[in-house]
C-alpha cells in the first residue's frame, strides 16, 4: 500500500503524453522529467524500512499473547478449579468455565468495529485492557463457580474487541512488503500465549491454590498493552477518514520514515476515493454490495474453528490424562507444534501469499484427521495406534498454524473497503466466536457421552456371546 515508485511517474506520463498535442507533450516531458528527477532526489525509490513501524506492531501483538493465553489457562488447572470451586464432575459447568469467555467475546467482538470507527485503534486497544485486567482479577479471586464465570465474562468482552482491533491496526500501519510477516507475528504471539498458559498450569497438581497464580499472572501483559498504547501510533488510515491529514502525515512519518510520507497520503488518497461518508449498517453487510465479501469472511472464520482446533487448545489435557498420557508433556509438545508453524508462515507469507498456505494448510489438517481416524480404528491396534493418534493431533496443529491460523485475520482487511473494514472484521470475528463458544460448550459433554456409549457396548457384549451360546 505504501510503495510509490518510478514506474507510476513513467506510466501516468506516458498516458498524458497521448493525450496532447506534440508542442504541449514536450512541454509536459519536460515537466514530468524535472518532477521525476525531484522525487527521485526527495525519496528513495525503495520500500519503506520496517523498523519504524515494527515496535508499534510488536506491542499490539500483546492482545494475541492475551488471546493465546486465555485461550489455554484453564486447559491444565480446570480440573482443580473445579474442585476447589466444588463443581467437579460436572462437564457442562466445566465447559461454562471455557464457553462463557466466548460467548462474552462474541458480544464484544461485535461492537469492536465501532469502537475502532469510534475512537480509533490505539483507545480501543486500551479500552480492551480493562475488562481483561478486571476479569482476571475476578477469577483469580473467585469462591464460587458464578465469581468465575463473571470473571470469564469480563475477560472475553476485552478478548472479543482486542483480535479484530489488531488485525485491522497491523493490516493499517504495517509497509506493503512486510504486511504478511506482521499479521504472522500475531499468529506466533498467540501461540506464546498459548506456551505460557500451558507451562504456568504445570504446577497446578503440587501447589495448592497455583489456578489463581495463572490468572493473576495474565493482569500483567493487559496492563504493558494500556501503559504501551500511550505511546504508539494512531493509525493513519483512521485520522484520513476523521479529515486529520496533519495528523495521518505525522504518523506515517513515525512509522515509515518522511522520504515516504507523501507516497503513502497519495496511496490512501486514492484508496478512499469513491468511498461514501455516511456509517455502515450490519444490513449493508449482509445485503448490500459487500454481502459477498463479507460472506466469504465469515466462511473463513467458521470454517477456521469447525476444524476443532480450539478442542485441542481448550481439553487437550482432560483428552490426554483420560487417554493415560501425561498432559504436561503433551500440552508442551502442543505448544511447539504451534510455534513452530507459525515460524513458518511467517517465513513463506510474503513470498508464497495467502492463497497457497491456505489451501496447502487445510489440505494437511484434512491428513491429520485421516491418519487420527486411522488410529482409533481396529487396523492400527498392531501398529502403534497411540503414535499414530498423537502425531496426528500434532500435524493437525502444526499444519493449522502454518495458514488456516493466521491467514483470516491478515487476508480479510486487506480485502476489505476502507469504508466497513473496521466493522466487516467486527463482523466476521462474531462469527468466530458463536461457533467457538459451541464448540467449547459441548466438547466434553459429546466426550462424556462418548465413553459412556463405549462403556455400555462393553457391558452388553458379554450379555450378547452369553445369549448366543446358551441358544
Amino acid at each position: 500500500m505504501f510503495n510509490c515508485g518510478m514506474w507510476g511517474h513513467l506510466r501516468a506520463s506516458s498516458s498524458m503524453y497521448k493525450r496532447m498535442t506534440s508542442r504541449d507533450s514536450m512541454n509536459a516531458d519536460v515537466e514530468a522529467d524535472s518532477d521525476l528527477l525531484q522525487n527521485g532526489v526527495e525519496q528513495e525509490m525503495t520500500n519503506p524500512a520496517w523498523k519504524y513501524s515494527c515496535p508499534h506492531v510488536l506491542v499490539a501483538t500483546i492482545v494475541a499473547f492475551l488471546f493465546g493465553y486465555h485461550l489455554g489457562v484453564v486447559n491444565e488447572p480446570l480440573e482443580s478449579i473445579s474442585v476447589d470451586l466444588g463443581f467437579s464432575g460436572d462437564t457442562l459447568a466445566e465447559g461454562l468455565v471455557v464457553s462463557t469467555c466466548l460467548g462474552a467475546a462474541f458480544a464484544g467482538s461485535l461492537i469492536s468495529g465501532w469502537i475502532a470507527d469510534g475512537v480509533g485503534c490505539r483507545r480501543a486497544f486500551q479500552l480492551c485492557s480493562l475488562p481483561m485486567l478486571m476479569g482476571a482479577s475476578l477469577c483469580a479471586t473467585a469462591k464460587t463457580l458464578a465469581g468465575m464465570l463473571a470473571g470469564r465474562f469480563l475477560v472475553g468482552l476485552g478478548l472479543g474487541v482486542g483480535p479484530p482491533v489488531a488485525s485491522l491496526y497491523v493490516a493499517e500501519v504495517s509497509p506493503a512488503h512486510v504486511r504478511g510477516t506482521y499479521g504472522s507475528l500475531i499468529q506466533i504471539a498467540t501461540g506464546l500465549g498459548l506456551m505460557a498458559a500451558l507451562v504456568m498450569g504445570i504446577p497446578v497438581k503440587n501447589i495448592v491454590g497455583w489456578w489463581r497464580v495463572c490468572f493473576w499472572v495474565s493482569t500483567i501483559p493487559a496492563a504493558i498493552l494500556a501503559l504501551a498504547m500511550m505511546f504508539c501510533a494512531e493509525s493513519p488510515h483512521w485520522l484520513y477518514k476523521r479529515g486529520r491529514l496533519a495528523e495521518a502525515e505525522v504518523e506515517f512519518e513515525r512509522l515509515l520514515g518522511s522520504s515516504h510520507v507523501k507516497c503513502a497520503m497519495m496511496e490512501l488518497s486514492k484508496s478512499d476515493r469513491g468511498d461514501e461518508t455516511e456509517s455502515v449498517k450490519i444490513s449493508e453487510l449482509l445485503y448490500g454490495r459487500h454481502s459477498r465479501v463479507v460472506f466469504i469472511g465469515s466462511t473463513l472464520f467458521a470454517l477456521q474453528q469447525l476444524s476443532g482446533i480450539n478442542a485441542v487448545f481448550y481439553f487437550s489435557s482432560t483428552v490426554f490424562r483420560r487417554a493415560g498420557v501425561s498432559s504436561n508433556l503433551a500440552n508442551v509438545f502442543v505448544g511447539i507444534a504451534n510455534l513452530t508453524g507459525s515460524i513458518v508462515a511467517l517465513v513463506l507469507m510474503d513470498k508464497l501469499g495467502r492463497k497457497f498456505l491456505l489451501h496447502w494448510s487445510f489440505f494437511g489438517m484434512a491428513l491429520a484427521m485421516a491418519l487420527q481416524v486411522f488410529a482409533s480404528s481396529g487396523i492400527a491396534l498392531n501398529y502403534g495406534a497411540f503414535y499414530f493418534s498423537v502425531g496426528g493431533m500434532l500435524l493437525f496443529v502444526l499444519t493449522f498454524a502454518v495458514g488456516a491460523g493466521p491467514v483470516p485475520g491478515l487476508l480479510l482487511p486487506e480485502i476489505f473497503p476502507s469504508r466497513i473494514r473496521a466493522k466487516a472484521m467486527a463482523f466476521c470475528m462474531s462469527v468466530h466466536w458463536v461457533v467457538n463458544f459451541f464448540v467449547g460448550l459441548m466438547f466434553l459433554r459429546g466426550m462424556w457421552w462418548k465413553q459412556r456409549e463405549s462403556h455400555f457396548k462393553k457391558l452388553r457384549l458379554p450379555f450378547f456371546h452369553k445369549n448366543k451360546i446358551s441358544c
